[in-house]
C-alpha cells in the first residue's frame, strides 16, 4: 500500500472523509495543506530518500486573502507531474463535466477520479487500492457520458459555441470571425455550422446547444 500520502483540499469536512478513507487502508503517514502552492512546495521540499507516492487532490480552491501563485488541482498536477512525472494522482473533485475529466486522465495524466458525494469515503478506499495496483480507474458514470458525447469539437467549434454563449449575433460572430481569419467565415457556413452541432448533440435551439456544451465542459 502507498506509504506517504499528500492531500490537497481546503475543506476540513472533506479532510474528515479523507482521514478515515487513509486509517481503513493503514496509511499513517500522510500530509494535508489548503492551498495549492503548498502542496507544490512540500513536494518540492520532501527529502528524496522519502518521496510522496500518491497526490489527492481537490480540483476547485476558494479564493482568500492569501494570494496563490497555483488556484487549481490541474494546476497543481501539471506542476507537480514536471518534478515527479511518475506520483500516483487521484482527482478528489464534484466536478461532473465529461470533457473536463476527460482531459484530466489525457492530458494531466491522472491515475484516478472520484466524485465527492454520498459513499465518496467507500469509492476513495476502492479508488485508492485499485490505483496501488496499477489501474486506471475512472468512473463508470463518467465513461458513460464520454461515450455519449464522443462527437469532437474543432477549435472553429468551440470559439462559435463561447461567442454564441456570450450572448454575440450571428452576424457579429461573422464580422468577428473575417476580421480574424477564421474560416469559414460567412453567415451560411456559421448558420450550418450550428445546425450541424445542434443535431450531433440532439438540441432543438441554440440555448439549449449552449447548455449541453456547459455541461460537457466545451465552454
Amino acid at each position: 500500500m502507498f506509504k506517504k500520502v499528500l492531500i490537497a483540499e481546503d475543506h476540513e469536512v472533506r479532510n474528515l472523509g479523507v482521514i478515515n478513507a487513509l486509517s481503513e487502508l493503514q496509511i499513517q503517514n500522510y500530509d494535508f495543506v489548503s492551498y495549492c502552492d503548498d502542496a507544490l512546495q512540500k513536494i518540492k521540499t520532501t527529502p528524496k530518500n522519502t518521496p510522496y507516492d500518491l497526490l489527492i487532490t481537490d480540483l476547485s480552491f476558494d479564493k482568500d486573502h492569501i494570494v496563490q501563485k497555483i488556484n487549481s488541482g490541474q494546476e497543481l498536477i501539471t506542476e507537480v507531474k514536471k518534478i515527479y512525472p511518475n506520483l500516483k494522482v487521484i482527482a478528489f473533485s464534484i466536478e461532473k463535466r465529461p470533457k473536463e475529466i476527460d482531459d484530466l486522465f489525457k492530458v494531466q495524466e491522472i491515475n484516478g477520479f472520484v466524485s465527492k458525494g454520498r459513499n465518496d469515503g467507500k469509492e476513495l478506499r476502492n479508488t485508492i487500492k485499485k490505483v496501488f495496483s496499477g489501474e486506471t480507474v475512472i468512473p463508470q458514470e463518467i465513461l458513460n457520458s464520454i461515450r455519449n458525447t464522443s462527437f469532437q469539437f474543432t477549435d472553429y467549434d468551440e470559439t462559435l459555441i463561447e461567442l454564441l454563449a456570450k450572448g454575440w449575433k450571428q452576424s457579429e460572430i461573422e464580422k468577428h470571425f473575417k476580421e480574424k481569419k477564421i474560416t469559414p467565415d460567412s453567415r451560411s457556413a456559421i448558420e450550418k455550422r450550428l445546425n450541424d452541432l445542434r443535431f450531433e448533440l440532439g438540441a432543438k435551439n441554440n440555448i439549449e446547444l449552449i447548455v449541453m456544451c456547459k455541461d460537457i465542459g466545451i465552454i
